[in-house]
């Protein structure tokens, strides 16, 4: 068994620091002493979650940042590098979503979640890999989704990107096999964010079919962000290069392993039922 990665001393960067899961993963690496450097493009957010972890003594800066912007993000490391001696650990976990068929989904709506979900996951990671590798024992943790596992109806947006990160986390990882670097890619089941009211809407939909579909999905959105933000954590010091987050996601990953093709017909048949 690999040696567990100490954290104490270290220095991350995360996206999406400015609540949800974000937030958390910052709260969980500040009470091992890790100090941070957040990102986000909601300043006020950022705040609140730099007021949480400065009650641990650690060192934390912030930083406004939208991962779709290709100069903002090529320009970060420099920031980070003028206020922190190195970076250890990368978390891409700034994303978005979409609601709706992919007929109802526009192109530029598409566009838009795929510059942040995928493309700000491989620019940053693109961004910080050479401090990474200059270190000797990094990882680079990419937040997928339980829709990086099984792609249900009205989710074909969000579902591409984030197997999309799924694929380029796990060719990354071979691809740095002996580097020092490791990847580890998450997969969290219904975790109670603000992610589904935040969701676009495609033009056409009845406010009230939005609403009935967001309360369908605020009722799987059940695990506390903190539970979710400790249980990444623990699986980045045991180097894991996968974490399952939730009872939905690991019965999920389940099923799609054995049914890689039928999987929907029978979550749709006990969903009925």
């Amino acid at each position: 068994m690999a040696e567990r990665m100490r954290l104490e001393g270290r220095t991350a960067v995360i996206t999406g620091a400015a609540g949800g899961i974000g937030r958390a993963i910052a709260v969980s690496l500040a009470r091992r002493r890790c100090n941070l450097a957040l990102a986000d493009i909601d300043e006020a957010g950022m705040a609140g979650t730099e007021d949480l972890v400065r009650a641990h003594g650690v060192r934390v800066t912030c930083h406004r940042l939208d991962v779709a912007d290709r100069a903002g993000v090529a320009a970060f490391p420099s920031l980070v590098a003028a206020e922190h001696p190195g970076v250890d650990l990368l978390f891409n976990n700034a994303g978005v979503a979409v609601g709706g068929t992919f007929e109802q989904v526009s192109e530029e709506d598409f566009e838009w979640l795929f510059e942040i979900n995928f493309w700000g996951v491989v620019r940053m990671t693109r961004a910080f890999l050479p401090a990474l590798r200059a270190n000797g024992d990094s990882r680079v943790v990419n937040l997928s989704s339980v829709f990086g596992l099984v792609a249900p109806p009205e989710q074909a947006a969000y579902a591409a990107s984030k197997f999309a990160v799924r694929g380029f986390s796990e060719a990354l990882r071979h691809e740095l096999e002996g580097s020092g670097v490791g990847v580890t890619v998450v997969h969290p089941g219904g975790i109670a964010t603000s992610i589904s009211d935040k969701a676009r809407v495609p033009a056409g939909v009845s406010a009230e079919e939005v609403e009935r579909k967001r309360e369908q999905f605020r009722k799987l959105l059940r695990l506390p962000p903190q539970v979710a933000g400790e249980t990444i954590v623990r699986g980045v010091e045991r180097r894991k290069p996968r974490v399952l987050v939730g009872s939905d996601a690991r019965i999920l990953s389940a099923i799609a392993r054995v049914l890689p093709v039928s999987y929907w017909k029978v979550l749709a048949l006990r969903a009925g039922k």
